[in-house]
């Protein structure tokens, strides 16, 4: 068992990160402060070929695994970028998954190219107000009117809507309780974000202020047909494809802001001095770091494993899961501690700290709840009886 990564892969670590060393610190600092999107960012990574990583080559992407898409996320966001940078391109790297997999060859060659070269922005309809995690409760509605659909409802925390040309939206063709699984009846559509019949507000939150959330209303958009990804009714399905490569992507992202505030707390307990000598020479400093140490690195290596096993087309839920949930509990706290190494100054922006604290949480609740990760190991690896 090899754990070192190819020459190929230290490659593209250090390519990435070449780029992102153009957008440091400050410039995340004044991001966060405007909230203007990072459509710099976003382009230079797509000069760079970043953002087709795992996209097939004939239409304009690398052809690459998820193992290296984690790879270029967690160097994003260890460059000090950390949610903001990654959630800018986030959805460029996994979103279309669904294309890619059960899209027609039209499809792919109309939908693919423009996302990879970042001439078009995309965001994700999914979530609702009143369903929450529980996707098969969701009531927006597609009404098939011979050769389109008509949409009307409405989603929340949706990302990027505010700079966004398209939308996958996942909506419901038939009633659930005309359907013999609530699972049954959802389709899925990547679309014009036509905004004659969208309605966007902005979601004031407390982290990531660059890359925006919205809660997102539809008023009889249309939709054509061709604009609809796989079979009617079939779309919940083609949205699980995609689950376990957005855990793994997210995971590394996670890991990547433990390690961006692991080296400013080492960093600042090596410089600041009180009572004569370097905080960093205390064990009440040093203990804690250390152990954030482990428990980032520990969670570097499960959010590899679940990508190597992904790539290689084995099973890998129960992994991705296990990635997302040790990355984003050991990201938070590293977070947290370097905030608390900084003692005052941790909470003054200048020293970055108290961004990747508040960048860190998202994670934790996105895009799907710890406890649901939770059950979901305890159902499908222990064998316990479903508790919901």
């Amino acid at each position: 068992m090899d754990f070192q990564l190819t020459e190929q892969q230290e490659t593209i670590v250090t390519a990435v990160a070449k780029i992102c060393a153009a957008f440091d610190d400050a410039y995340w600092l004044d991001r966060d402060t405007t909230g203007e999107f990072p459509q710099d960012f976003a382009q230079a990574m797509a000069d760079g070929g970043w953002l087709g990583i795992a996209m097939p080559e004939e239409y304009g992407g690398a052809g690459l695994g998820i193992t290296e898409a984690a790879l270029m996320m967690r160097t994003v966001s260890e460059s000090g970028a950390c949610m903001s940078g990654a959630s800018a391109i986030h959805l460029n790297i996994f979103g279309l998954n669904p294309v890619v997999v059960f899209g027609t060859p039209e499809q792919k060659q109309r939908m693919l190219p423009p996302i990879i070269q970042a001439k078009e922005r995309a965001c994700f309809g999914v979530t609702e107000p009143d369903a929450g995690l529980n996707t098969t409760k969701i009531s927006t509605f597609a009404k098939h009117t011979g050769q389109s659909y008509v949409v009307n409802g409405k989603k929340i925390w949706t990302s990027t809507a505010q700079v966004a040309t398209k939308i996958l939206l996942i909506a419901r063709t038939t009633p659930v309780e005309q359907c013999a699984k609530p699972t049954d009846g959802l389709t899925l559509f990547y679309t014009d974000f036509d905004r004659n019949y969208v309605e966007v507000r902005e979601i004031e939150k407390m982290g990531r202020k660059c890359v925006d959330s919205n809660q997102v209303f539809f008023d009889s958009l249309p939709i054509p047909e061709e604009d609809r990804i796989g079979e009617e009714g079939k779309g919940f399905y083609y949205l699980l494809h995609g689950l376990n490569p957005e855990r793994v992507l997210g995971a590394a992202a996670c890991v990547g802001i433990g390690r961006a505030a692991l080296r400013k707390a080492t960093d600042y307990a090596k410089e600041r001095i009180v009572f004569d000598r370097p905080i960093g020479q205390n064990q009440g400093i040093q203990h804690p770091l250390a152990e954030n140490w482990c428990e980032i690195e520990a969670a570097n290596l499960m959010t590899l494993k679940a990508a190597n096993l992904y790539d290689a087309g084995k099973p890998c839920g129960e992994y991705a899961n296990a990635a997302k949930f040790l990355a984003a509990a050991a990201g938070f706290k590293t977070a947290t501690q370097a905030v608390m190494t900084h003692g005052g100054m941790g909470y003054a922006k200048e020293f970055h700290v108290e961004r990747y604290f508040r960048e860190s949480i998202v994670p934790r609740i996105a895009p799907v709840s710890e406890q649901l990760i939770l059950c979901h190991i305890a159902e499908r690896v222990l064998g316990l009886p479903k508790s919901y």
